[in-house]
């Protein structure tokens, strides 16, 4: 999407509403974004239940490092903590940056957190929780000194749309590729012979992910506002009456409380000795990094599809939205939890009209709210967000019109970051392939002096981290 939206304009304030009403509207800046009430509580909603899964998701994943006697034993107050550093950090972006972007727990951080970090190298899960509070607060600190917002602005501008089309691919992937013995949609399966292959519609996940998708598509060419909403509702609905999926035991729980998790965070910096020093850092170079580009990629694609990115590059408010971000780091693994970034599933609510924090401030308060219901989000089966997400992915496919496709040297790099960030499962590794293309073809080309300082120095970066990263989990799992 374009950068000079007509949203972006400024316009004359209008009087619409009164009292407490009035004060929100000129707080989140609505007549400036032309948005409303309606529209921004419709985005939140939308973007909560496209991100929703991650109360399920993310404590299954954390529950096979982070347990008491045996793994599972901690999920309910896993959810909990999910929940919490996913409103907190949600709330903390509607307030600062007035973006409507939600934040959780991350995708792929917690995978790592899990398998790579406490179970491959064998780190006690309360000294890995201490990586990432001690990384929070190193994003707070780079932050402050205008680092991480100075990372966005080193990106050049074909990477940056390239970036937001790569993470609508991604997203769709996402959609499409989970596990049908998990709830997922199985559209796109493992394959031994191609590497992967189409699903089978005898599989009654995918057959319903399929007519999810269809009826959803119709609803959004239509143009029936909450379309992608109805998509996610309506799958899943289909699903509980056909029995594919177990409807809700239940509507209300009171949550429980993470009391065995709580703080651990700082055990763990307590239980630091000359043993687990360098495995330590290492873990927490690793956080940095993921988290860092992970936060910049995702904020560059959204921001780019709302529009917030103009001609220059610069992203509004940057600093705000990324000590958001950094807050949301800091507050999870004190309740319990991985790193907390901010969602690509964000998209969705954009795609629904969501243009200020009001959308993300409606997101914060369904995550609390949620830790009242959580049986009813546990039987939402994964599946029912694909038809959302493969959709929401088509839109975020439209960047590619803005890269200049007559200049290779531009888009050589371009094609690599959007191939790149769906196959390999990472936002992180496919702008870092990008950023360290664009240097190398612009200098064979003989345009070295077109690429900035700031983007030598990141290629730079990059390049010594993979480095790095070989060597050091070489050298461990050997």
């Amino acid at each position: 999407m374009s950068a000079d939206l007509e949203f972006q304009k400024p316009i004359p304030p209008k009087q619409s509403y009164t009292g407490w009403q009035a004060a929100l509207a000129e707080f989140f800046q609505f007549d400036f974004y032309r948005t409303n009430f309606k529209t921004e509580t419709l985005a939140g909603i939308t973007t909560f239940m496209t991100m929703g899964y991650i109360l399920v998701v993310n404590p299954i994943i954390l529950s096979n490092a982070i347990f008491l006697q045996q793994p599972g034993d901690l999920f309910s107050q896993l959810a909990v903590a999910t929940a919490v550093a996913a409103a907190v950090a949600t709330f903390c972006m509607a307030i600062l940056a007035n973006y409507p972007f939600g934040l959780a727990p991350g995708m792929g951080t917690n995978a790592f957190f899990t398998f790579s970090v406490v179970i491959g190298l064998k780190i006690d899960w309360r000294l890995a929780l201490s990586c990432v509070f001690v990384q929070g607060l190193i994003f707070i600190a780079l932050t402050f000194t205008d680092v991480r917002r100075l990372l966005i602005v080193a990106i050049p501008k074909s990477l940056k749309h390239a970036t937001a089309a790569g993470i609508g691919l991604f997203i769709a992937y996402i959609g499409m590729s989970g596990d049908v013995a998990t709830g997922g949609a199985g559209l796109i399966v493992a394959n031994p012979a191609t590497k992967t292959a189409f699903g089978s519609l005898a599989e009654p996940n995918t057959l319903l992910a399929v007519a999810g998708l269809a009826m959803t598509a119709g609803l959004v060419v239509r143009g029936v506002r909450g379309a992608l909403l109805f998509g996610i509702f309506g799958t899943a609905i289909w699903a509980w009456l056909f029995k594919v999926s177990p409807p809700p035991q239940g509507f209300f729980a009171l949550p429980e409380l993470p009391k065995d998790i709580f703080g651990q965070a700082f055990l763990g910096i307590a239980n630091l000795n000359s043993d687990n020093f360098l495995d330590w850092i290492a873990v927490l170079f690793v956080f940095l990094f993921v988290d860092i580009f992970d936060t910049i990629g995702t904020l560059t694609g959204v921001g780019m599809r709302a529009g917030y990115i103009g001609p220059d590059g610069e992203l509004p408010r940057a600093n705000k939205a990324l000590m958001a971000d950094a807050i949301g780091t800091t507050i999870g693994p004190i309740f319990g939890t991985s790193s907390v970034t901010t969602y690509v599933e964000s998209v969705a609510g954009v795609a629904e009209g969501g243009r200020t924090g009001f959308t993300a401030l409606v997101v914060a308060g369904l995550f609390a709210v949620s830790l009242f219901f959580i049986p009813v989000f546990k039987a939402i089966p994964a599946f029912a967000t694909t038809p959302t997400l493969v959709i929401v992915g088509a839109m975020m496919l439209a960047e590619v019109k803005e890269i200049p496709w007559d200049d290779i040297s531009e888009v050589i790099p371009a094609f690599l970051t959007i191939f790149l960030i769906p196959l390999t499962y990472s936002i992180a590794e496919g702008l870092s392939i990008g950023f360290i293309a664009y240097p190398i073809v612009k200098t064979c080309q003989g345009k070295a002096k077109e690429v900035s300082a700031g983007t030598w120095i990141i290629a730079g970066i990059f390049v010594i981290r993979f480095i790095f990263m070989s060597l050091r989990f070489h050298n461990s799992a050997a």
